[in-house]
């Protein structure tokens, strides 16, 4: 493969985190606006280089039809997304804790079982309440926010301004977090319970 410029090799970069992030890939407008070229057609020049150069194949017919080249032909492979990582979270007895973010994790989408969105984020779980779910201390659990909880459900809440991860349990008009380690209590509101993101999958690095 021929050596690329600082400017195709940024070009592929970008085509790069777009497909990992699970986006569709960029138009020549969306990559001239991206690196402030005056007209589509610099995005164009650089691409049919890359294309030349091996590293992006260009499907003809199709609006968005850049992809990039297999680095080993015949090998398919799964699609990689970034998922923002917002810190961690206590499992255990709640905290004031503020996320903040911290990175992101990649994940194979298919090793996961869902298509993350942009209201996708994941939290590194500190403490052992919630063992009985095989949700361990240092494990990284992907959440969803805006969903619905139900019943049962694993979720990140606030809980009186103190965060924690837990299982929610509706009775009635009655909510509340559940712990799954005998060694703590449930928690039960005594002014508010937000949910910032309901359970969706776990990382666990061994």
């Amino acid at each position: 493969m021929d050596r690329l410029s600082k400017k195709q090799e940024a070009i592929r970069q970008f085509l790069s985190a777009e497909l990992r992030a699970g986006r569709p890939c960029p138009t020549y407008r969306e990559i001239a606006d991206h690196f402030g070229f005056a007209s589509s057609f610099a995005a164009l020049c650089h691409v049919k280089a890359l294309v030349k150069k091996g590293v992006v194949v260009a499907e003809s017919g199709k609006v968005r039809a850049l992809r990039l080249a297999e680095s080993f032909p015949g090998v398919r492979r799964s699609a990689i997304a970034e998922i923002p990582l917002f810190g961690s979270i206590p499992a255990g007895f709640g905290e004031d804790r503020e996320q903040q973010p911290d990175g992101c994790v990649s994940v194979d989408i298919s090793s996961i079982g869902f298509k993350p969105t942009r209201n996708t984020f994941a939290l590194r779980v500190v403490g052992d309440s919630m063992e009985g779910k095989f949700i361990c201390d240092g494990d990284i659990v992907i959440l969803e926010h805006g969903a619905e909880p139900r019943n049962g459900d694993v979720v990140a809440a606030l809980i009186d301004r103190k965060s924690t991860l837990k299982t929610f349990v509706q009775k009635g008009s009655k909510r509340f977090l559940k712990a799954e380690n005998p060694k703590y209590p449930n928690l039960i509101p005594s002014e508010e319970l937000m949910i910032q993101g309901v359970f969706k999958g776990l990382i666990r690095k061994v």
